[in-house]
């Protein structure tokens, strides 16, 4: 082998390895950008109100969906006043049984907050994931 055809190996396996790097560096960014959009757990609480409504809905992917009415009322952009409402989705079977069968009644409901909506997830950033109290 002549210098030249070393040189050339050498460079052509310097710019793999750069490159293989870069694309590690890529893909665990954008894994944990994903991540950070729609797995991690961004705040969570409870939400206590009337159960408005709960509903199973979807074209393709049939989510649980809820709207809790919470007590007082709040002035929103200064112009009137409206019922403080709580918006949420349902992972679970059993939960959304238990407030299927109680509309109308008040309850306290745990939830997680995420920073995204997945369609399988329900749609909203809200997924209730516990009845905590149930009168």
């Amino acid at each position: 082998m002549t210098t030249s055809q070393n040189t050339e190996k050498k460079k052509s396996g310097v710019f793999g390895k750069i490159l293989a790097w870069l694309l590690i560096i890529v893909f665990l960014a954008v894994g944990g950008l994903v991540y950070y959009k729609y797995y991690f757990v961004f705040g969570e609480g409870v939400k206590s109100g009337y159960l408005n409504f709960a509903v199973k809905k979807g074209n393709l992917f049939k989510t649980y969906e809820g709207k809790l009415i919470q007590e007082g009322l709040r002035s929103q952009s200064g112009t009137g006043v409206s019922n403080n409402e709580f918006e949420f989705s349902v992972e679970s079977d059993s939960i959304f049984r238990i407030l299927e069968l109680n509309s109308g009644k008040y309850f306290d409901l745990h939830y997680k907050e995420y920073h995204g909506v997945l369609p399988w997830r329900g749609n909203t950033r809200y997924i209730v994931d516990e009845v905590i109290n149930m009168k």
